[in-house]
């Protein structure tokens, strides 16, 4: 699978993990240079507390655009540091 924005390639991995319809990056698998740490955070039920990335690729910003749990609850744990996106960024098949 492939996270395209603003026609970068963001990720790229053969070992997504699908939850809820999202896939899932492994860390290994980021284009760290497009990443920026964001001050948003929420939380899952199930997954516990997720953090946040901004997207900056080509002069343009996509605020929170990219998500993860560092230490997600035990029903979660094969996501911990994984990477999933909204906003726009398309994840399709390689």
């Amino acid at each position: 699978m492939k996270a395209i924005w603003n026609k970068e390639v963001l990720a790229e991995s053969n070992e997504t993990v699908i939850v809820e319809g999202n896939h899932y990056f492994p860390p290994s698998s980021l284009h760290m240079n497009f990443f920026k740490k964001s001050d948003k955070s929420t939380v899952c039920s199930w997954k516990g507390a997720a953090s946040y990335y901004d997207l900056e690729v080509n002069a343009q910003s996509n605020k929170d655009a990219a998500w993860y749990y560092a230490e997600p609850k035990s029903a979660a744990k094969n996501i911990s540091g994984y990477v999933a996106f909204w906003k726009g960024v398309e994840v399709v098949d390689k």
